[in-house]
């Protein structure tokens, strides 16, 4: 990839990057990116534990 088809896929809000610092928060982002990809479109969100359907609060706008 040249310099200008680069430009515009990532920005610096604030401050200033070194080339070095763009490089490792590409590849974490291409990591995590992989590891979603491999995990498969079957593969459902876990629901949180903690919520518990047995009891509902009587005061609760969840009704």
């Amino acid at each position: 990839m040249s310099a200008t088809a680069v430009e515009g896929v990532l920005r610096v809000e604030k401050g200033h990057a070194e080339p070095e610092e763009v490089a490792a928060i590409t590849a974490v982002l291409l990591a995590c990116a992989a590891t979603r990809a491999a995990a498969g479109p079957d593969e459902r969100p876990h629901k949180a534990g903690w919520r518990s359907r047995v009891f509902q609060a009587p005061h609760s706008w969840r009704g």
